[in-house]
């Protein structure tokens, strides 16, 4: 891209130029959200033993849970569970591409749980539904959309899930 003669330093994070690059669509404006559609975001992650330690030492979380194999077999699940904050990060990257890849801001996540525990080596698919979306008034340039992720391991059981609201462009302002 650096031999590109239009491209200009630190303008390739603006949407024209990462859908110049043909590569693949990142991110949806405003009108490519059609409320009840359910995107299944690729690719899945298999979690290793290292992301979770590396994510725990990085966070200060040094819960023997998550560090400890002695502690973890003496727990409930009898080994390590990856952490939660973790997996909620992961999910919310894992969606980018395809939810807020062109976002203005993520406004508020709500509604976060982990129904059941992720373990070194599952492997996590994520899928997203657009719940709604509403047409800013105070600025008619953008909108926000309200999405439910939900996380499921390799044998489709539900291991995390959340809402999140995000303020997205349109692509054709005053056009609705």
């Amino acid at each position: 891209m650096s031999d590109d003669p239009t491209f200009t330093p630190g303008t390739d994070d603006l949407p024209e130029v990462r859908h110049a690059t043909g590569s693949h669509q990142y991110g949806r404006y405003f009108e490519e959200f059609e409320e009840g559609a359910t995107y299944k975001h690729w690719p899945a992650k298999t979690v290793t033993e290292g992301d979770d330690h590396l994510f725990c030492l990085l966070t200060m979380n040094h819960h023997p849970l998550h560090l400890n194999d002695v502690y973890a077999k003496r727990a409930q699940q009898g080994k390590n569970v990856v952490v939660g904050p973790y997996v909620y990060s992961l999910a919310l990257g894992i969606s980018v591409s395809d939810i807020s890849g062109l976002a203005i801001a993520n406004l508020a996540t709500d509604e976060l749980s982990h129904p059941n525990p992720v373990f070194h080596g599952d492997t996590l698919f994520v899928e997203t539904e657009v719940l709604s979306k509403k047409a800013s008034k105070s600025k008619p340039d953008r909108g926000v959309v309200i999405v439910h992720t939900r996380v499921f391991n390799q044998d489709g059981l539900l291991v995390a899930e959340f809402k999140r609201r995000v303020l997205v462009p349109k692509k054709n302002p005053g056009q609705d």
